[in-house]
């Protein structure tokens, strides 16, 4: 017959001891964390989340930082004097632009995914960026370079000049701390904007196109955030740099 010693000595937890039926542990059941219902710990997003996320991916490549000198380009031949150009002088300069700003960097980041020099097209982190940065400084200098050349308003080329001295402090900045490109990219286009209603001759809209494009920056930055690619603070940063150095350069 088996000793009852549980009257004196402690239970030990090495004990190989069968529990004695009827009789339940009275300890009651370890603490368990109720998951958490926010965005971050929920391993199944809302239906207005997923709706969110996708919203702000859209406008992430929508208004990707290399589209920015296009859209710079098609707003000063709409909106200022430029829109009295020819039609075929417009796709070719708009081509020109494209080809310096979109295609040729285009089809050096695929070099650099290929090389893994980048591990996405996005180059969303921060270590990557340095040469990426230094090809996009790089079209927009041949950019204003072509318009000085072909004798396009100084406040023109000089977006161009002004987006490259943007990308410039963002390469600097980037050693340290990750800014964010596309809030700098919309701002400049705000800036470009306000520069064109500043020449005295606009076409009819360009107040519309300017509310709209603060509305679009703001929509761009909380996307941004959202995604969890930047916080607040770099965001803002991106803003001050792009509008800035387009608006006084």
């Amino acid at each position: 017959m088996k000793i009852d010693t549980s009257s004196y000595y402690p239970k030990s937890p090495l004990d190989d001891e069968e529990e004695t039926p009827g009789i339940t542990d009275p300890t009651p059941p370890p603490f368990t964390p109720q998951i958490s219902e926010s965005r971050d710990n929920n391993p199944l997003p809302s239906e207005w989340e997923r709706t969110v996320t996708a919203f702000s991916n859209v406008i992430s490549w929508v208004f990707v930082p290399l589209l920015m000198p296009v859209y710079g380009i098609m707003l000063a031949f709409g909106l200022s004097v430029l829109d009295f150009a020819p039609m075929h002088q417009k796709v070719v300069f708009t081509l020109i632009v494209a080809a310096f700003n979109i295609l040729i960097p285009g089809l050096l980041f695929l070099l650099m995914l290929k090389m893994h020099i980048i591990s996405e097209m996005a180059i969303n982190r921060r270590e990557e960026r340095t040469l990426p940065y230094i090809v996009v400084i790089v079209g927009m200098v041949l950019t204003a370079l072509f318009l000085l050349y072909k004798g396009a308003p100084g406040w023109l080329y000089m977006f161009y000049f002004g987006g490259a001295a943007a990308g410039l402090v963002e390469l600097l900045v980037n050693f340290r701390w990750k800014i964010s490109a596309h809030a700098a990219g919309i701002a400049g286009i705000v800036a470009l904007l306000l520069r064109i209603m500043h020449t005295g001759i606009t076409m009819p809209g360009t107040l519309t196109w300017l509310i709209v494009s603060i509305a679009a920056a703001g929509l761009l930055g909380a996307a941004r955030i959202w995604l969890g690619r930047h916080t607040v603070w770099q965001v803002l940063a991106g803003y001050a740099v792009g509008f800035c150095c387009i608006y006084f350069i």
